[in-house]
């Protein structure tokens, strides 16, 4: 398996921006679908955006599509949730989580996923 560190979380006021990272060490990230969820306070987690292994392919949750972007640097095993126009509902724990199951998109479900990382901080004040 491999082994996921996200980074770049912080407080940022609401329109702000913030670019979170997801670096991978055991294996090469490229094998693996890689999602961004996020927990907020007495909700469950809930899928941000997914990108794919080989394809690249990208999908997004409609709460943050047009504001949010996935992104993937193999070489650097890294992929990167770069997060414009933030707005307070943002405020959440971010995981990010990878898979190695060949498919053709990046799964939006939780239970799909078999790595992830300990979460990043993100509140965005009004």
């Amino acid at each position: 398996q491999v082994q996921l560190v996200e980074s770049g979380g912080g407080l940022v006021q609401a329109g702000g921006s913030l670019r979170l990272s997801c670096a991978a060490s055991g294996r090469a990230f490229s094998f693996y679908a890689v999602g961004w969820f996020r927990q907020a306070p007495g909700r469950e987690r809930e899928f941000v955006a997914g990108v794919g292994q080989f394809t690249g392919s990208t999908r997004y949750s409609d709460s943050v599509k047009g504001r949010f972007t996935i992104s993937r640097d193999n070489p650097k095993n890294t992929v990167y949730l770069q997060m414009n126009d933030l707005k307070p509902e943002d405020t959440a724990v971010y995981y990010c989580a990878a898979d190695e199951t060949l498919r053709t998109a990046a799964p939006s479900t939780e239970y799909d996923y078999k790595s992830w990382g300990q979460g990043t901080q993100v509140t965005v004040s009004s």
